[in-house]
């Protein structure tokens, strides 16, 4: 008899335990109800980078001195700039100009310190590809056009989460002219004049 009573007292512990573990998990899922969505169903729906998103960088031939002002501040020394003294003009043509983006951290340095700005970073973040070799990317790739979300016919774009307006949980319903959660440097800018005068 006292087996048998310690078994029911066994069951009802574990049966306690059990719907405690249960009420945990639910308090997870109905916290989680009230929070912004972090799920995008990628290749039909990306996201619209940042305003100062660094992705792939666009590479100008044309107004290339080469200078290599890039190579010198990079802290990998990557980009390969291959050029010769035109002896005539007095000045260097640039024959070849390449990244390897299989090895770029994107920093940001060599966009910033370019005398001529013939380098610009894009909101382009898609680079897979099945061989790293195909991440060299020479100046005809690099001279290709940024890739824009909100350009291509294929794609929804949304707007990144953490930009959805105040009580918004859902980005897929949002107008486009809806206005974002937090300012744009210029708006930060001009309410800083304002209030300094």
């Amino acid at each position: 008899m006292l087996k048998f009573l310690k078994q029911i007292g066994d069951y009802a512990k574990e049966s306690v335990q059990a719907a405690r573990y249960i009420g945990q998990g639910l308090a997870v899922t109905f916290d989680h109800m009230q929070r912004r969505p972090i799920t995008v169903q990628y290749p039909y729906e990306r996201l619209i980078p940042s305003e100062r998103f660094r992705g792939r960088i666009h590479f100008e031939f044309d107004k290339c001195i080469a200078c290599e002002v890039c190579v010198r501040v990079c802290p990998i020394n990557l980009p390969v700039v291959d050029w010769e003294f035109d002896k005539p003009s007095k000045k260097k043509k640039l024959n070849h100009y390449s990244i390897d983006f299989g090895v770029c951290i994107f920093c940001g340095n060599c966009v910033e310190y370019c005398p001529t700005n013939c380098l610009s970073m894009t909101e382009e973040y898609d680079l897979c590809t099945y061989d790293r070799h195909e991440l060299n990317y020479d100046s005809v790739a690099l001279g290709r056009l940024p890739y824009k979300v909100t350009q291509d016919s294929m794609v929804t774009p949304l707007r990144e989460l953490v930009y959805l307006p105040k009580g918004v949980l859902e980005p897929h319903d949002l107008p486009a002219d809806a206005k974002r959660a937090g300012m744009l440097p210029e708006e930060i800018v001009k309410q800083e004049e304002q209030t300094a005068q």
